[in-house]
C-alpha cells in the first residue's frame, strides 16, 4: 500500500519518501529542465506567461458557484 502524503506540505525541504515518492517522473523532469535551461531563459518564460495571463480577461467566481 502506497503511503498517501500532501507533497506540498511533506517535502517543503525534499522528498521525503525517497524512491517510493509517486511523483517520481515529476521530479526527474523538473531537475532535467533545471539543469538544462539557464536563468535568463527560466526568466523569460516566467515573463511570458505572466503577459498572457494579464492579457486573459477576468473570472469571476460567484459565491453559489464556489
Amino acid at each position: 500500500m502506497e503511503p498517501k502524503i500532501n507533497c506540498a506540505q511533506a517535502c517543503v525541504n525534499g522528498c521525503i519518501l525517497g524512491d517510493k515518492c509517486p511523483n517520481i517522473e515529476f521530479r526527474e523532469a523538473a531537475s532535467q529542465f533545471i539543469k538544462e535551461t539557464s536563468l535568463d531563459e527560466m526568466l523569460a518564460i516566467a515573463e511570458e506567461r505572466l503577459r498572457k495571463k494579464m492579457m486573459e480577461p477576468p473570472k469571476w467566481v460567484l459565491p453559489e458557484d464556489a
